[in-house]
């Protein structure tokens, strides 16, 4: 019967990991998913870097317990972690357990879901029949596994976007693709061959451009020729953040630190200027043109392009699958008022369950960063309330699934913008 079936998780980042850990407290069986050839690979693409936010909200209070019934110690909660170090002190361990493990399937892509002899047109006795996944094992052998519900906690670190302010890949931004780097490089160490000496144009104005911005700067004052060149859509001073007021110190102390370099004279900036087009100059490094201010602009003698311009989630395995989104930032629909930075500035975002979550196709949940599709400003404490409550509400308690159990910290910024409807839509 579909009861006895498990809960399919898609996924194995951390979100979907406090899922697994949710549901061996509920004791109810489980399977995940990951695409990557082990827990927590998207972490490991930005290994290097330092995040903002310390062990006490990038622990899953439910891992966490299972962790110390197996005695496995944990990193002090004040402490920064780097990316590598949440796979390494943190994912590997919890997927290691024995409740975990035996269930975890790595190098396993999903590439189809949906609902037991049914396509996405049928509706009558839906509910009632299973979820189907197709699972590629190893990118060879396909399978097929049956669930009683599904968690899509994917990511959208997968699928970068575009340097071009048109949302697209041009065909002149794929045929100069060498020479961009979509994602956090390691400059200092890894990547200092490829960026040393060279300028650097970084497109992007969040936290991802922010630190390869700042690498950049500590390479620079180590290296004789090193340019940096910042391009951004928004004002130079929207994307400084809330300094000393930012209830997280090291979120706070980043944009500090980029204003001191900017003022040091470490980067050139094109603030509000939208790219139309890069492509290679007859001295054979890139030239950028777009606008700026309304007015014609070009960057020329560009050797190499950091993409820190965001991501976007990837729908294409839940075609049969009766699920919904926002138009505009493609994330799930109740939660745009909360994150859309049209509508609010300051990246707070209230926290939220299985409610706002909700899908036409009933048990069926996108959670993580996905389920905050292109807007920015995820924080993981985020996706493990999520998980919590999405868990409680498919495993039937209904009441637990409405407790909200997470303070977050908020950023120290808080902008109303002129958007309708406003009053009610920022952190306060």
């Amino acid at each position: 019967m579909k009861n006895s079936l498990p809960v399919a998780i898609i996924g194995g980042g951390p979100v979907g990991a406090a899922a697994a850990a949710r549901l061996v407290q509920k004791q109810v069986p489980f399977i995940l998913f990951e695409a990557g050839e082990g827990i927590g690979t998207h972490f490991l693409d930005y290994r290097h870097v330092r995040l903002f936010s310390p062990w006490a909200y990038n622990i899953d209070q439910a891992a966490k317990e299972l962790l110390m019934k197996h005695n496995v110690p944990l990193p002090p909660e004040e402490e920064l972690p780097h990316g590598e170090e949440i796979v390494s002190l943190y994912l590997k361990p919890l997927t290691q357990l024995p409740e975990l493990k035996p269930h975890i399937y790595v190098n396993s892509r999903v590439v189809h879901v949906g609902r037991k002899g049914f396509d996405k047109v049928k509706t009558p006795e839906r509910e009632k029949a299973p979820f189907v996944l197709r699972v590629k094992h190893n990118d060879t052998e396909e399978k097929i596994y049956e669930a009683k519900a599904v968690i899509d906690a994917t990511g959208t670190w997968q699928n970068p976007n575009p340097i071009s302010s048109g949302g697209i890949f041009s065909a002149q931004e794929k045929k100069v693709a060498k020479h961009i780097y979509y994602g956090i490089p390691d400059v200092l160490n890894r990547d200092r061959d490829r960026f040393q000496n060279k300028t650097i144009a970084v497109v992007g104005s969040g936290h991802s451009a922010i630190n390869t911005l700042l690498d950049l700067a500590q390479l620079k004052q180590n290296t004789d020729y090193t340019k940096m060149i910042w391009i951004l859509r928004k004002q130079m001073n929207e994307t400084f953040g809330g300094g000393d007021n930012d209830q997280l110190p090291a979120r706070g102390e980043l944009g500090l630190r980029l204003r001191r370099a900017i003022e040091n004279g470490l980067i050139k900036v094109y603030d509000s200027m939208f790219i139309h087009s890069v492509r290679p100059d007859e001295n054979g490094t890139l030239q950028i043109t777009g606008e700026r201010q309304n007015q014609p602009q070009t960057i020329e003698h560009i050797d190499e392009i950091i993409a820190n311009t965001g991501s976007r989630p990837d729908f294409t395995f839940l075609r049969e699958v009766r699920h919904t989104f926002d138009p505009a930032l493609e994330c799930v629909p109740d939660l745009a008022e909360l994150i859309d930075p049209n509508i609010h500035s300051c990246g707070t975002v209230r926290p939220h369950g299985e409610k706002e979550l909700r899908q036409p196709e009933k048990d069926f949940y996108i959670i993580g960063s996905k389920s905050y599709g292109r807007a920015p400003t995820f924080l993981l404490a985020t996706g493990y309330e999520q998980a919590r409550s999405v868990v409680e509400y498919i495993t039937g308690d209904k009441d637990a699934a409405k407790r909200v159990e997470l303070k977050l910290p908020e950023t120290g910024v808080c902008k109303l913008t002129s958007a309708p409807n406003t009053e009610n839509s920022c952190c306060s």
